[in-house]
């Protein structure tokens, strides 16, 4: 019997996948405990309707990473944060990933998630940096911050 899987079923397919399974596994566990459905001409109409939407929707999500992308990489775009720092340059504290987003959200009205930020170690000096924000899976942009002495 072929049926449509609902959800992951470990060893047998997965959620959206169309497949043939032995008829009395599809009645008895797959289909009463609402893992699969079987599989006829609406059901397989309406799978495929759903992952073009689905593939619509990551399509739309894609093109707006690469539109953030290229407004974070502008030229213009410096993010300057103040800190206290002493005469060698290094500051009193650390700049994390959260302070530079409520940054860029509050000078640029962007907001991103500080998560995505992909900073290894805190900034602890003056100066300009290149930190690298992950965007999209297959988007990567470099955000421009000077950190500046108060």
């Amino acid at each position: 019997m072929q049926v449509i899987f609902l959800a992951d079923v470990k060893g047998k397919g997965k959620k959206g996948q169309v497949k043939n399974v032995a008829d009395g596994y599809a009645q008895n566990y797959l289909i009463k405990n609402g893992l699969a459905k079987e599989a006829n001409k609406g059901s397989l109409s309406e799978l495929s309707a759903k992952q073009k939407a689905q593939e619509k929707h990551e399509a739309e999500i894609l093109e707006e990473a690469k539109v953030l992308k290229g407004k974070l990489e502008d030229e213009k775009t410096v993010i300057e944060i103040k800190a206290k720092a002493g005469d060698d340059g290094r500051l009193f504290g650390s700049i994390p990933s959260k302070q530079i987003a409520q940054a860029l959200e509050k000078q640029y009205s962007v907001k991103l998630d500080k998560r995505k930020i992909d900073l290894p170690q805190p900034l602890r000096a003056l100066g300009f940096a290149n930190v690298p924000v992950k965007l999209h899976p297959e988007v990567n942009a470099k955000l421009r911050v000077h950190v500046v002495s108060e």
